[in-house]
């Protein structure tokens, strides 16, 4: 096999033939995927979530994970969000001519070493090579299939005196991205989450405790979350800024270019609504997942301000926290 994509690889031939076989197959293989059908059939009961996504983060290989990666937990996170276990993914490769096959590799076996964390699989697939010039090295779509089983969890629940918590530190994705960025030449130990978190998120359900919402804090962060939730749900949420954990390093890098913390994206932290008696339960059991393990309480849902987010300081004065305006970082995830 050439050391480079031709365009000849997404020709339906015999040199896409050794690519989907050579490669794809061999580290997406699975009795499904191996029956090499144009669709897969799959088993599924009547309560299914389905989501679809793309992926164009650059660089493609940064601190704490890669595009591949992103794709598998991205798609993951999304079917966790409605309470649905991942089961199934369907991938297509948007490839550009002269892509090395050795980085192709490395994308494909991080999707496979991320898949085994939930047990999801990938069973149909499509490949296309498009002439160089026509696309940014290679772009990832995602279709996921899940079997819910936590039903009606929803940003339609959230109603006064909830508890709002975090999965994780906030910001860390979209710090790292910006400063692995060549023109920006940062330097810094900004390690991306990005995560699968089906794993911490199921045992919450194993242990018949229910979060009223969840959510993937991605575009946008915790802000843009944070205010679907309040229009969506029609209450006011306070936020207190001293409960919320950000490494200094992301700090740094808002600070030099203006941006907020709360507006980064994340790639691997859940934000959770929940019975205020239910909180300190979820804090207990995620913490003691690694990709958990900083799980805190950051704030309520209060009948005040509806459809509004307050952000309470340190110092007792309050601001609202806006939904987000503007692309503020491109090609995040």
């Amino acid at each position: 096999m050439n050391d480079k994509i031709l365009l000849t690889h997404g020709g339906g031939g015999e040199e896409m033939g050794e690519l989907i076989k050579n490669l794809f197959f061999k580290h997406f293989g699975n009795d499904i995927l191996n029956k090499n059908e144009d669709a897969a059939s799959l088993c599924v009961n009547e309560n299914i979530a389905f989501t679809t996504d793309s992926f164009v983060v650059t660089p493609l290989f940064f601190s704490g994970g890669d595009i591949g990666k992103i794709a598998i937990a991205g798609t993951v996170n999304d079917l966790v969000s409605v309470g649905a276990k991942p089961l199934y993914i369907g991938c297509g490769f948007i490839i550009e001519e002269g892509f090395l096959i050795d980085e192709l590799e490395k994308i494909v076996i991080s999707m496979s070493e991320e898949m085994k964390k939930s047990g999801v699989k990938i069973v149909a697939g499509d490949t296309k090579v498009v002439p160089r010039g026509f696309a940014d090295k290679i772009f990832i779509n995602t279709s996921g299939i899940g079997e819910i089983v936590c039903k009606n969890i929803s940003s339609h629940n959230l109603s006064f005196g909830d508890t709002i918590l975090v999965t994780n530190k906030i910001g860390n994705h979209g710090a790292c991205i910006l400063s692995n960025r060549e023109e920006l030449e940062l330097v810094g130990d900004i390690k991306s989450d990005c995560a699968s978190l089906w794993s911490p998120i199921s045992e919450l359900f194993k242990n018949n405790i229910k979060p009223k919402a969840l959510r993937d804090a991605t575009r946008g962060g915790l802000s843009a979350v944070l205010n679907e939730w309040a229009q969506t749900s029609n209450v006011g949420i306070l936020i207190n800024e001293e409960k919320i954990l950000i490494e200094d390093s992301v700090k740094g890098v808002c600070e030099i270019f203006g941006f907020e913390p709360y507006e980064f994206a994340n790639e691997g932290t859940m934000v959770i609504c929940a019975n205020s008696e239910d909180a300190q339960k979820i804090v207990e059991i995620l913490q003691n997942f690694e990709e958990t393990k900083f799980t805190h309480i950051i704030g309520e849902v209060t009948n005040e301000c509806k459809k509004q987010v307050i952000l309470k300081s340190a110092w007792g004065t309050s601001r609202y926290l806006e939904l987000p305006k503007g692309e503020l970082l491109p090609r995040i995830c």
